[in-house]
């Protein structure tokens, strides 16, 4: 058979190979039962449902014709390296490296890294912009992980909290 969509083929197989992944890795959890649901149940559905939307993509660039084979151009690897960079960050600064004496600056300096950072990866950027939405992102974030879900972890710098 021959590929008629390299894009949504590609695209299909990513999703179809991340949903199988996240499935294999719930099966680690208990799983439970839909009235009783464990750990893994949640983890395991969304990479079942996943992995069978990947596959209906990767199917249907098999099968519907495109005008130009709707070829895979260039990776725009600026967006990408600061995307990916921007999560990296956010985790460092929410747990911190202690092996490499880097303390846990938390949730709030977290959001503002992650959010300057993601922002360089567009072609524009605006500081003022910036800010608001790292102090609403902010702002958001406490209320519904510290506030409402009570979830503990480091909100601010450890070193202010001392």
């Amino acid at each position: 058979m021959r590929i008629k969509s390299q894009k949504d083929f590609v695209a299909g197989l990513m999703f179809a190979i991340v949903g199988a992944g996240f499935a294999l890795g719930a099966t680690n959890y208990t799983i439970g039962e839909g009235a009783r649901m464990g750990p893994g149940y949640f983890p395991l559905m969304l990479g079942i449902l996943l992995a069978i939307i990947g596959a209906i993509v990767v199917f249907e660039s098999l099968v519907v014709e495109t005008e130009d084979g709707e070829k895979i151009g260039s990776i725009a690897w600026k967006p990408l390296l600061f995307i990916i960079g921007s999560n990296i960050v956010f985790g460092i600064c929410i747990g911190g490296l202690p092996k490499l004496g880097i303390p846990s600056l938390g949730l709030i300096v977290g959001i503002y890294a992650l959010t300057f950072i993601a922002s360089m990866a567009g072609e524009e950027h605006k500081a003022k912009e910036v800010i608001v939405l790292a102090t609403v992102l902010a702002i958001l974030s406490y209320v519904a992980f510290i506030v409402l879900l009570n979830l503990q972890f480091p909100v601010w710098p450890a070193f202010l909290t001392r």
